[in-house]
């Protein structure tokens, strides 16, 4: 099925399902793709005992990645080659042991090859944990050409 033939909510799916299989990082975190669409994705990611720092709380470079994955998911999502530009992150409450962490992106500007995206971290109880921003800059190629040339 071409690009063209796809609804823009099949076409957000295929694109995360490639980008997860291909993406290691993402899951030896344990993160877990639940959704995607659209300029959208949510994905989840429990937190364990090798997560935690002296604090004992989870160690932000955790959030920040469980944040950045669900960023490139969903500016991916339209087919297009996508990488960060800049991002931040604001920490607002811990993350503990077993907490199950839930981050919702969602694309808020997309204009020629830029994007701005926005990332809620909350925990299983609906606490916001964290808020991300990621800019973004389309590159040359597509996310599911990439996966045809990688077999």
């Amino acid at each position: 099925m071409t690009d063209l033939q796809r609804t823009p909510e099949a076409l957000a799916q295929a694109c995360a399902d490639a980008m997860f299989t291909r993406d290691r990082a993402t899951q030896a975190l344990g993160i877990r793709l639940l959704e995607a669409g659209p300029g959208q994705a949510r994905l989840s990611m429990p937190v364990r005992a090798d997560m935690i720092q002296g604090h004992g709380t989870c160690h932000g470079g955790f959030l920040f990645a469980l944040a950045d994955s669900a960023f490139a998911f969903a500016c991916n999502s339209h087919d297009k080659a996508t990488v960060a530009q800049g991002c931040s992150i604001d920490y607002l409450a811990p993350a503990l042991l077993d907490d199950v962490l839930y981050a919702n992106a969602v694309e808020l500007s997309r204009k020629g090859r830029t994007g701005v995206y926005d990332v809620r971290i909350e925990n299983q109880r609906g606490e916001l944990i964290a808020l991300f921003r990621g800019k973004s800059y389309q590159v040359r190629g597509t996310v599911l050409a990439q996966e045809t040339t990688d077999e």
